[in-house]
């Protein structure tokens, strides 16, 4: 909810620029990096709904004459590759988010910190791992979940 919440601000922020740059020649002082700073957050807290509904890629190429089993084992070995990969993201981004805090880092215009975008990627990529950890394992349906 979060995410669509970000994107939407987004969306409403950049038209509201457009018009103020159109209408009044006065555009929202750097739109261009909240835009970039919401995206990267929303979407980093997209990813543990899309794992939990195995929404990610599949290509079935190699595998569509494999059996059953055989499918059900790889897409356990591939969430297991996907956890480790998530919780490598989560540990570089904390990293990364410890070090933009301790440097003040900013953006350009605003000076908007970098480190509240590292703080949204963090528990998100973690989350991502753990449910990959959990399917990887067997431990959730094996079969995508429907809209909620």
């Amino acid at each position: 909810m979060l995410a669509g919440m970000l994107l939407t601000t987004i969306t409403l922020m950049t038209c509201i620029s457009i018009v103020g740059r159109e209408a009044v020649g006065k555009p929202i002082t750097g739109d261009f990096e909240l835009s970039g700073v919401a995206a990267g957050a929303a979407i980093a807290l997209f990813m543990p709904l899309c794992q939990v509904r195995r929404g990610n890629i599949i290509v079935d190429f190699f595998t569509a004459r494999c059996s059953a089993v055989t499918i059900k084992i790889l897409d356990r070995i591939g969430a297991f590759v996907l956890s480790v990969c998530f919780m490598l993201l989560a540990w570089r981004t904390a990293v990364g988010g410890l070090n933009a805090f301790s440097s003040a880092s900013g953006t350009m215009i605003l000076g908007f910190p970098e480190w509240v975008t590292y703080a949204c990627m963090v528990p998100a990529f973690l989350l991502t791992g753990l449910i990959a950890l959990a399917q990887a394992a067997g431990l959730m349906n094996d079969e995508p979940r429907a809209l909620l």
